[in-house]
């Protein structure tokens, strides 16, 4: 009988605890005092999106106000938020004037681009300009070969001629906490097994491109295999913000567009749209 393996345990250290979370693909937030006339400035603490703390805010009555606050900052996506902690709880009146700085702990943003025609190749650069890590996968060996993607920034995109479609797209998925999945192949069969993989992975974003007759072909034919129809409204298709794309390098902005939208928790539209109210 194999035997289970050993819990790891708890992190000890604040270093430790960020090295475990960004290893294991959660998520967490890192708060610091950055203006108190109570406590030390400076002082740290770490807290787990499960709850679990690390390090030490100098007052318990404190920490536990921080504590409650940081589900909430998680939530909002936010990657920085100073506050104060009469802002995070009214009856806290002697901590009232501290400040307090929330910074979000998580994996770099991961796109995975599955596809590597015109649109697909376009998206990998654009995101790897963007500083997402790319990873591009196709199953013809001679659209992800190196000498197309030799620039400077080109260099960091991960180049995958896939075997099989959905076995490549799982395993770049992986945990799918921090990865965007746009599927932009040249065929239903493509898409089917690409959104397969997908849908069972649970990335952050998926989406796939197409007219709607083509993605409703593909959507409704998973539906009929078992997928639900909760799991299916999660698929952004067709993909991307309406921006009156033409050329493969607008399609791949409006594609990229969205992916930010989506993980900044944002719905996409206009800026200035508040003066035309």
């Amino acid at each position: 009988m194999t035997e289970s393996p050993e819990p790891k345990a708890p992190a000890k250290t604040i270093r430790e605890a960020i090295d475990v979370t960004l290893n294991c693909g959660s998520i967490a937030a890192l708060i610091t005092i950055i203006q108190s006339d109570q406590i030390n400035v400076g002082a740290k603490l770490f807290v787990s999106e499960t709850g679990e703390t690390v390090g030490d805010l100098g007052n318990p009555d404190l920490t536990r106000v921080v504590v409650m606050a940081t589900p909430e900052f998680l939530r909002s996506r936010a990657e920085t938020r100073m506050s104060s902690v009469g802002e995070l709880a009214s009856r806290s009146d002697r901590f009232a004037g501290t400040l307090v700085l929330f910074e979000r702990i998580e994996t770099e943003p991961h796109l995975i681009v599955a596809g590597a025609g015109h649109v697909g190749a376009s998206l990998a650069r654009l995101g790897a300009l963007a500083g997402y890590r790319v990873t591009l996968i196709d199953d013809r060996s001679e659209f992800v070969s190196r000498e197309l993607f030799n620039s400077s920034h080109e260099q960091s995109i991960d180049l995958i001629a896939a075997a099989d479609w959905g076995e490549a797209t799982g395993e770049a998925i992986g945990g799918g906490r921090g990865a965007s999945i746009a599927i932009v192949t040249r065929g239903h069969k493509q898409d089917e097994e690409c959104l397969r993989a997908a849908l069972v992975a649970e990335p952050d974003y998926i989406g796939m491109i197409g007219s709607r007759r083509r993605t409703n072909i593909v959507l409704e034919k998973l539906l009929e295999e078992g997928f639900s129809a909760d799991q299916l409204k999660k698929v952004r298709a067709p993909i991307g913000l309406d921006i009156g794309a033409v050329s493969p390098e607008e399609v791949a902005l409006a594609i990229l567009a969205e992916i930010v939208a989506e993980r900044r928790g944002r719905l996409g539209g206009a800026l200035s749209s508040w003066r035309r109210d």
